[in-house]
Order: C-alpha cells, then structure tokens, then sequence
C-alpha cells in the first residue's frame, strides 16, 4: 500500500489527535487548498482508513437593501413614530413631512405596516392600529437580526439563536422582502480515522510525493527516484473549451445543400434583386395579383427597369397570360404589360432561380436542380415570421415524374434531415396543379408542422420555356426546418447572438 504525501500527513495528523477533524481545520493546519485535502480525503475513505460524514447549517448575512437599516430604523417603524405623534392618524401625502422619509418609501412602507397590523388605511390618511409597538419599545425578531448582522457580519443560525435572536420568526419576516436577507445552506465535512488507518500508520507506512509531470528539475538532480506518477482520472470535470465554429443555422443550410448534392441535385443561383418577369410572370402569376402589391414586395427604386429575356419567350409569356397562348390555356384575358415586367423586386421566392434554369434547360432531358437563398416578403415580424427568411426551391425534370416521384423526394430529403415522418395534403398555388403542402411531425410537441409548398407546374410555366415532359416542384421554409433541428420556440432565437446558445448548441445531434 502507498499513500501520496498529502494522505499521509492527514492520517497522520488524524491519528496523533483526537482522531477526527474538519475540512477547513485541516485546510488551516496544512496551508493547501480544499480540493487537494479532499482528494486526500477521499482516497482514504475509499481504501477503508477514514470515514467522511456532512452536518449542513444555514449562514446568514444582510443583503444589500438591508444593510442600511442595521444603522437605522425600518420604514414602517418611522412612520409608526410619525402617527404616535400625530395622535394616531395622518394624511399619508403629509408623511414625508415630519420624517426623513420620501413619498416613494412611505409608499412602499405602507404594504409592511398593514401585514404588520400595526397601521391601517382609511381613505387618504394612515391610521395606527392598536396592536402598533409603543415608542421605545423592544425591537422585534426582523429588527433584532438585522441588528445582529450589522456590520457585514455572517452567522449561523445556532450562533445567533444561542444569542436569543429568534431566527425562525425573523426569516418569515425578511423572507419577504427582496434584498434584505440572503440564506446559504453550508457543508461542512468531518474526517475520522479508522481502526484499519491507526494500523496503517503503526505499520510504518510513509507517504510518497505524487507529481503529474516531470520536470526538468526532477531529471536533473534525480528527484524522480522519490516521485510517483498521478494517474489521469479521464472522468474528472475539466475546463470546457469553446472553439470556434459556425453558426447553427449556416450549418443547417449547408446540411441541406450536402443532402441534395447527395441526392443527385444541381445547385443553381439568381440574382436577389429580380425581374417581375421571372418572380411572377414566367410562373403564370397574373399582373394584378395582389401579391404584386407594394403592402406584400419589397419594389427596387434602383435599377428602375430590368432587362428581359430575348423576344421569343417574353412573347410567348405575353401571349400565356392574355390567352393561353400554344399552351390550351384561356389565360388571365387581360392586355399583359411588359413595363410591369420590367420591374425589378426584392425576390419573393427562390423558386424564380429553378425557373430561370428551367428555361436554361435541354428538351427532351432529365435533370434535378436546387437553389438555397434568402427571399424578401413584407411579413410582419412575430415568433415564427420575419421579412427576409430562406427557402430550399428544387424541380425535377422528367416525362415519367410523379406525384409519387414528388412525395418520395421529399419524404427521402426529410429522413436525412432527421424527419422521417412526412405528410402531403392537397392544396393550391397559382403555378403547379395539383399542388399540396408538405408537413413534418415534430416527436417533442406531438404536431404537424407546414414545411412549405409542391406540386407539378402547369402548362402555361412549362411550355413557354420550350419543356413538354412534366416538372415536379417544391419550395420549402429553412428557418422554420432549424427551429425544429435545433428545438427552439421563435425565430428570434435563431438569429439573435447570444453567446451562452451558440457556444453550447452541439455541433451535430443523435
């Protein structure tokens, strides 16, 4: 059996007293500090040669609003002198006069008067009560423990009740109030030796200096002889260390750009400023729909005007929104204007980026493609909505998509995501038919969560573009998707900078 230095001079110092002691009496004794004695402590109670046992107390000291009246006398026991001397009854507004009391204190004082019973308020005036203390009456258990705590003083609770303080009385009297008492629950932990340590020590034991590291001093003057290693204790708490890293919700977008890059997918980019012409009117969205308006997009001042595709497809767009143009369509039957095309807009959607690279696509080829972007609606900003958020758009090119096709991409990209709970209910929107919302099932709150919108585009979308297979498209809500990942409640949350969530949020999860 060896002992480290330290375990051998607490045993010993055990052994050669009363046989017992205190943390803080051997911490005094030996000039170390408390975790050293304890570690010490309880490699010994686990080899069996002394016994730890605890006995809690309270401490009580003064907070900072009571400190200032350990000098002088509480409100309500001013205001009571006031109304002795004003023969029992006083406007409360004339208070403040005949004491050093403001209007505010006299205010907050007249809550203890009445818990108190020791004054009453009848209309404006304050009127003493009977059971009120004399002047010059004994203080009671609140004064007299404030008093007793005077100076910045801390006790236990057995000290100042063998001074004859009632304490129990006293803490339902301060307890009350805020800032006037602060009560700690204390530990202290007692050591006594064994019979097993006594024959330890008596054996001839010695203890053996214990080291984490060699240094060059033990190396050179061959103090490394008398030295023992510490092990490490890989279990023990350590410092946590905080490096740098991204921010959640980048992460969540790039988590969902590697998912459908996995999936086949090409990403593809637009602009954030935009044309009307591919933000509403390639996708068959008529010029008077009051999504348009200037309450619901964001509208550019500069540049005033954007340029337009080539003639071709502007025409055949024209000719769609007027008529139905090739498509079989009757169109909106209104005169389509290529001034209001022109205008360019904060995007509304990102599917105006799958829309340009539909255009960009081959006939009569398959193809995937995806964009990740923010988009700018004016929303009004609440726990789950902001003007400027992020949407994941996607299509899929192919004469022999689905709806099936559809549901099963989606329901694929969600399991990777961590959702595998998927559910598609029908619904509309102007440019796919059928169309249908998606939701997720979120376990923690037992609900299903609308992820965003899908379907197939129509005719009059696909057709002007030179596409005759079917295109399945979706947009879905990102922001909405890492406050499920990363259970937050609103979407302040995800952007606000508050350092104790982004150093702790795990970098990924189970």
């Amino acid at each position: 059996m060896e002992l480290s230095q330290t375990q051998y001079e607490v045993l010993q110092r055990l052994v050669t007293g009363t046989g017992s002691g205190t943390v803080p009496e051997l911490v005094a004794a030996f000039g170390l500090d408390q975790s050293l004695i304890m570690a010490a402590a309880m490699g010994l109670a686990d080899a069996g040669f002394v016994t730890i046992s605890e006995t809690k107390f309270e401490e009580l000291r003064l907070g900072a609003d009571g400190e200032p009246f350990a000098t002088r006398p509480l409100p309500e026991r001013v205001i009571v002198g006031v109304l002795c001397e004003r023969n029992g009854r006083c406007p409360i507004t004339e208070v403040p006069q005949h004491c050093e009391l403001d209007a505010g204190q006299v205010g907050g004082a007249l809550r203890w008067l009445n818990q108190r019973g020791w004054a009453r308020k009848e209309g404006g005036d304050l009127v003493l009560a009977t059971t009120a203390p004399a002047a010059g009456a004994p203080p009671q258990a609140d004064e007299q423990l404030i008093q007793s705590l005077a100076g910045g003083r801390v006790a236990t609770r057995g000290t100042l009740e063998g001074e004859g303080v009632p304490v129990d009385a006293a803490i339902g009297l301060l307890g009350k109030r805020k800032g006037f008492l602060v009560v700690k629950e204390r530990t202290v932990r007692h050591l006594a030796v064994t019979d097993a340590g006594r024959e330890l020590l008596a054996a001839g034991i010695k203890g053996r200096q214990k080291v984490t590291q060699l240094t060059p001093e033990l190396l050179a003057d061959g103090g490394w002889r008398n030295v023992a290693l510490q092990p490490y204790d890989v279990t023990l708490a350590a410092k946590k260390l905080y490096p740098g890293k991204e921010h959640p919700f980048q992460r969540t977008l790039d988590r969902v750009r590697r998912v459908f890059l996995e999936m086949g997918f090409e990403e593809v980019v637009s602009p954030w400023v935009e044309s009307s012409f591919w933000d509403f009117d390639a996708l068959f969205q008529p010029q008077d729909h009051p999504a348009r308006d200037m309450q619901d997009t964001f509208y550019v001042a500069r540049p005033n005007r954007c340029r337009l595709p080539e003639d071709g497809l502007v025409e055949r767009i024209r000719a769609v929104h007027e008529d139905g143009g090739d498509t079989g369509s009757t169109g909106w039957h209104y005169r389509w204007s290529r001034e209001l095309a022109q205008k360019p807009v904060l995007r509304t959607h990102t599917t105006a980026a799958t829309c340009r690279a539909l255009a960009r696509h081959a006939a009569g080829q398959p193809g995937k493609y995806f964009v990740i972007g923010p988009v700018f609606r004016r929303e009004t900003a609440d726990f789950k909505h902001l003007p400027v958020f992020h949407q994941v758009d996607g299509i899929i090119v192919d004469r022999h998509a689905s709806l099936a096709t559809l549901i099963g991409t989606l329901t694929a990209f969600y399991a990777k995501m961590g959702f595998p709970k998927v559910k598609v209910t029908p619904s509309f929107f102007p440019y796919t038919e059928p169309s249908a919302e998606v939701l997720l099932y979120l376990e923690s709150r037992r609900s299903w969560v609308e992820m965003g919108g899908a379907g197939i585009f129509r005719p009059e979308v696909t057709l002007p573009v030179g596409i005759t297979d079917r295109v399945l498209a979706w947009g879905l809500g990102l922001e909405r998707l890492a406050m499920m990942i990363h259970d937050l409640r609103s979407i302040g949350e995800l952007y606000y900078a508050t350092m104790p969530w982004l150093r702790e949020e795990p970098l990924c999860r189970s």
